[in-house]
């Protein structure tokens, strides 16, 4: 299957409720379309340093910040492919490049500093960002469920709803079962409206009418805070999924 290798877009977030989720559905769903991924379990681990740099300096809301993390949108072993991520913001714009490669070797590149069979702008970005923060390893792992959604008369426009959001900094491995502390308050869904300019009207009436407001979320600045700075027993509200 194909993919988008290169992304830039504003990403704005939303807490809904259950009734706000569905008036979503109902009001805008002929509007909207599944995209090629559908519903998904996605698989995410994040990478940091011994200090969690990447993390603490992205919860300032600097201007610019960076990350880099390893998702698949099922259980991936071995030669199953995966995505290398490098995502930036800056100005409130969000660039991701990404790539893919099989498991291992995504593990032997950032792990072990193995070099990949080829060379692109995007795996040169990566390297840089891998010997800019050298040293970095695996620090959490992130999961969830999620519905993407396109919408029929602009392609450009992306629109997500992630449920189940679980994370843990234990078995950080994308072939792994998906269990973890829950980020999410329950009866809510995390929507992501991304889109590569201004609100579409529609959009922003629906959000209007039903007071839904804009809001500051990171699942992995959540778990960093909640979960990994605060000491807190990394056992605690365990759910598995």
């Amino acid at each position: 299957m194909a993919y988008l290798d290169v992304f830039e877009r504003y990403e704005y977030k939303y807490l809904l409720t259950t009734s706000q989720k569905n008036a979503l559905l109902c009001e805008t769903g002929d509007r909207l379309i599944l995209d090629q991924y559908g519903r998904t379990t996605i698989r995410n681990v994040y990478y940091d340093t011994d200090s969690f740099r990447l993390i603490r300096e992205s919860l300032d809301h600097p201007v610019y910040k960076e990350k880099l993390r390893v998702r698949s949108y099922q259980r991936a072993d071995g030669e199953d492919m995966v995505f290398v991520e490098i995502k930036k913001k800056f100005e409130d714009v969000v660039y991701k490049r990404r790539v893919a490669v099989p498991k291992m070797t995504a593990g032997s590149w950032i792990d072990g500093g193995m070099s990949i069979p080829f060379t692109t702008q995007i795996t040169s970005e990566i390297d840089y960002f891998l010997k800019f923060y050298e040293g970095i390893s695996a620090k959490a792992f992130i999961s969830y469920e999620r519905e993407a959604y396109t919408c029929r008369t602009d392609p450009d426009f992306r629109l997500t709803l992630d449920e189940n959001i679980l994370a843990r900094d234990t078995d950080l491995d994308l072939g792994s079962d998906i269990w973890g502390s829950s980020l999410l308050p329950p009866g809510t869904t995390l929507m992501e409206v991304k889109i590569p300019g201004v609100m579409p009207l529609w959009m922003a009436g629906f959000l209007s009418r039903h007071g839904i407001r804009k809001i500051t979320y990171s699942k992995y600045g959540t778990y960093y805070q909640d979960h990994l700075a605060a000491g807190r027993d990394p056992e605690r509200n365990i759910i598995y999924a």
